[in-house]
C-alpha cells in the first residue's frame, strides 16, 4: 500500500496521537482489502455512539482521541443510546444517561456535528454524485450509494472515525468502479401501493439476490420516504449496500442489463409480510 510522505509522518505521530491512532486503523483496514492508497473523502458518518456499545472502554478511547484529535471533513453521528434531551420521560437511568452525555461530549470536542440521525442526506451530510465519503450506518450507505451515487463501502465505527481524522479511507471496494457493476436483473411485477409494500420489496430482493448487485426495473413511483424505506430493508436482508433502479440511481442508463434476471410479483410481497411477521 502507498503511502505519501505526509501519511507517513501521521502514521510516524508526527502529527499527534488522534492521527497515529486513525492512520494504524486505515493502514490495517487498507492491507487487509489490498488497497493501492488512500483517497480523500467529502464527509463522513459515524455509527457506535451508543454507550451501551461502547462501555467505559470504548469511553476511554473516545477521550483520548478527543485530547488533540479534530475531524477534517463534515462528520455526522448516528443515533445515540438514548433521546439526548427526553431521556428521563423513556426511563432512561441517571447511571447511563452520565456516560451517554460524556460520550456525546467527547464527540464534541473532535469537531463532530451532533446530528444523532441514520438519515445524515437530510440534515446536510449531503454528498455529490461521484464524491467519495466513509458512511458507517447501513441504510445511509445504501442512499448514498445507490439514491445519490456517491461512493462509499459500509464502514465500521471506528474506521469512519479515522476517516474523519485523516480525511481519508483506503480506496477499495465501492470505490471501484469495477465493484460497482450490477449483476442481477431483477423485474418488479408487483402493484406497490404503500410505504410498508417497499420494505416488503426490499426484504424479498434482499433475500433473493443476497450478495449480488440488482438493477431493478418496474419502479414508477418512488418519493423519498420510499425510498428511504426500501434502502433500510435491502441491506438488512441483502449483503451489499449498493443496487441501481432504473430511472432513479445516476448513472443507470450506461449499465448494462444483466443476464440473469428475477421476477418480483405480488406473491413475493405477500410472503415477505409474512415471512417478517412470523420473525416478530
Amino acid at each position: 500500500m502507498h503511502l505519501t510522505k505526509d501519511e507517513e509522518q501521521m502514521l510516524d505521530g508526527e502529527q499527534g496521537y488522534a492521527i497515529q491512532k486513525s492512520m494504524e486503523i486505515l493502514v490495517a483496514l487498507g492491507r487487509i482489502y489490498r488497497a493501492e492508497k488512500l483517497i480523500r473523502v467529502g464527509s463522513v458518518q459515524v455509527a457506535g455512539v451508543s454507550y451501551h456499545n461502547l462501555g467505559d472502554a470504548g469511553l476511554e478511547f473516545l477521550n483520548k482521541l478527543a485530547k488533540d484529535g479534530k475531524v477534517k471533513v463534515l462528520t455526522t453521528l448516528n443515533p445515540a443510546g438514548m433521546d439526548l434531551e427526553d431521556w428521563r420521560k423513556l426511563g432512561i437511568s441517571e447511571e447511563f444517561a452520565e456516560k451517554q452525555n460524556l460520550v456525546i461530549e467527547a464527540f464534541r470536542k473532535m469537531g463532530i456535528v451532533i446530528s444523532c440521525t441514520c438519515t445524515p442526506y437530510l440534515i446536510g451530510n449531503l454528498p455529490t454524485y461521484g464524491e467519495h465519503i466513509a458512511w458507517s450506518e447501513s441504510s445511509a450507505v445504501t442512499f448514498a450509494n445507490s439514491i445519490i451515487g456517491a461512493r462509499t463501502n459500509r464502514e465500521g465505527g471506528p474506521s469512519a472515525l479515522a476517516a474523519a481524522f485523516v480525511g481519508k479511507t483506503p480506496y477499495y471496494g465501492l470505490h471501484l468502479e469495477e465493484n460497482r457493476v450490477p449483476d442481477t436483473h431483477v423485474d418488479v411485477k408487483a402493484k406497490l401501493k404503500t410505504l410498508s409494500d417497499y420494505g416488503a420489496l426490499g426484504y424479498s430482493i434482499g433475500k433473493k439476490v443476497q450478495n449480488k448487485i440488482p438493477y431493478i426495473t418496474g419502479i414508477e413511483d418512488a418519493d423519498l420516504d420510499k425510498l428511504k424505506t426500501f434502502c433500510a430493508s435491502v441491506v438488512t436482508y441483502g449483503a451489499k449496500p449498493l443496487f441501481y433502479m432504473k430511472g432513479i440511481t445516476p448513472g443507470s442508463e450506461k449499465q448494462r442489463l444483466p443476464k440473469e434476471s428475477i421476477i418480483i410479483q405480488d406473491t413475493d410481497i405477500q410472503e415477505a409480510y409474512e415471512s417478517i411477521n412470523d420473525d416478530v
